[in-house]
């Protein structure tokens, strides 16, 4: 079974797909966090980001695992480093190659292949599983958002503006959304649920909600 959940950054996408998942009891996979692992591989090892071959080779070789719902890049768990802003102001050029795509994608759906999962990310409902049991969007307010991320940023003690923040998201969005591959889209079949005005909770209980109403009429 796969839970697939799209939408933007700051819509609370990562923080109820891994209550969901626990509250289901499945795996949890964040399919933004292959592309950020990659991204962290390529500013540490100092690639010019605009060199696709040396990309696409560091896709292929990367060592990504998923151990009790936590990452790890090479052996170490990076779940704090590949959520800052550093990572978040380069990740759209990582993404915006095709061929670095296709090879993540194929590394998101060998990973799902071990069971029961809730999926989260930008394309999980168009490209990398259309074919998904259960389909969200989850959406809400730019400002709110982008206040959300920076209270998270803050919380982890980093250095950052909200104005600046706002920015980030706005461009993020933009590109996001305009790529050629992999855009972000609204599946014509995913339920899309606004957490603008939704607490962690009840966005969780949203999803179940749905999931077992689907559940029951199958």
């Amino acid at each position: 079974m796969i839970i697939a959940i799209d939408g933007p950054a700051g819509t609370g996408k990562t923080t109820v797909s891994k209550i969901l998942a626990n509250r289901l009891s499945v795996s949890y996979l964040d399919t933004g966090a292959t592309y950020r692992s990659l991204t962290l591989k390529a500013l540490d090892k100092g690639v010019d980001l605009s060199n696709k071959d040396v990309l696409i080779d560091l896709a292929k070789t990367l060592n990504f695992e998923i151990k009790e719902d936590n990452f790890y890049l090479d052996g170490i768990d990076v779940g704090f480093k590949i959520r800052t802003p550093r990572i978040d102001r380069n990740i759209s050029i990582i993404v915006s190659y095709p061929e670095v795509r296709k090879i993540m994608v194929e590394l998101q759906r060998k990973l799902a292949k071990t069971g029961d999962f809730v999926v989260e990310g930008r394309d999980i409902t168009t490209v990398v599983f259309p074919q998904a049991e259960f389909k969200f969007y989850l959406d809400g307010d730019t400002a709110v958002r982008a206040q959300r991320r920076y209270n998270e940023w803050i919380d982890k003690g980093l250095d950052v503006t909200l104005d600046d923040v706002k920015k980030d998201l706005v461009r993020r969005d933009n590109a996001d959304k305009n790529r050629a591959v992999g855009a972000l889209k609204i599946s014509k079949d995913a339920k899309i649920i606004d957490t603008t005005n939704l607490t962690v909770e009840e966005t969780v209980i949203e999803l179940i909600k749905n999931v077992t109403k689907d559940e029951k009429r199958r």
